[in-house]
């Protein structure tokens, strides 16, 4: 998904409709800080070029790779948070399973018959 040079100030209403993509890159946009869920859905996503002043959607420890290069900023390659790539391994109540929910992000699942 190419939304670079778009004159961006904050993400679109309609990115979660994106949440398949695999690679976004949102270079060349006057963006300020992403809040922490900006990506919640995006499971796929494993290469992210922002801004320079922009961090990394859920920090460095989301990501196996970031780099700079001139005023952008790539994240690459998604970190699954409920595998222990992670600094800390959040827990889910016995009866759930964790999953992951974009970076830096997860879900608690119910295991049946639990809901």
């Amino acid at each position: 998904l190419d939304l670079s040079n778009c004159s961006l100030r904050s993400l679109p209403a309609e990115l979660p409709q994106a949440a398949a993509a695999a690679t976004v890159d949102l270079t060349g946009n006057p963006l300020s800080a992403l809040p922490n869920t900006s990506f919640l859905g995006f499971t796929r996503l494993q290469s992210l070029a922002v801004p320079l002043s922009v961090e990394c959607p859920g920090g460095s420890g989301a990501w196996e790779r970031e780099t700079t290069l001139g005023s952008s900023r790539l994240c690459e390659g998604q970190r699954d948070p409920c595998n222990g790539s992670a600094a800390l391994v959040p827990l889910c109540p016995e009866p759930a399973l964790c999953a992951p929910a974009g970076p830096g992000l997860l879900r608690c699942l119910c295991r049946p018959p639990f809901h």
